[in-house]
């Protein structure tokens, strides 16, 4: 039996979470966008330069692609033992779902045996994007928001 987000809400269970952002490290993030530009047509929907990375974002309307050059071992994930990978690894780093409830997503992750990286909020609610990161049972980080991503082009 094929269950569709349509059937699944029709039926009262609560929406499963959407996949809305892959993240790749890359060394030159302007050498990639041109690369997947050019290749498969994406977009620039917005860059950035922050503590965390400098990178540029892509997109095909749907799922926001994250070009990332990591500026440290910290801010890459980094962890002895767990994820070694650091601000030097190329390749796939990370994934990110779009959910209807924090809260909910976080009790689900953890109880699930996910575990809390990074990000949350403190206070109210941010009134900037902001994405809580976790780490599933396997030490793959996954970003959680209910804000969603950029998937168009800035005007």
């Amino acid at each position: 039996m094929e269950h569709t987000r349509k059937s699944i809400m029709q039926k009262g269970c609560n929406p499963m979470a959407k996949l809305r952002h892959i993240a790749l490290s890359v060394k030159d993030p302007e050498k990639t966008a041109q690369f997947y530009e050019s290749a498969f047509d994406l977009q620039r929907v917005g860059k950035t330069d922050s503590a965390l990375a400098e990178g540029i974002y892509l997109s095909d309307g749907v799922i926001n692609i994250a070009l990332l050059s990591y500026k440290s071992d910290e801010m890459s994930g980094y962890v002895e033992g767990v994820d070694e990978r650091g601000k030097d690894f190329e390749g796939l780093h990370h994934m990110g779902f779009q959910v209807d409830d924090l809260e909910d997503a976080e009790k689900k992750i953890e109880e699930a045996g996910g575990v809390y990286l990074m990000g949350r909020p403190f206070g109210p609610e941010s009134n900037t994007f902001y994405e809580m990161k976790f780490r599933d049972p396997q030490g793959v980080i996954v970003d959680v928001t209910h804000l969603g991503w950029n998937t168009i082009k800035a005007k």
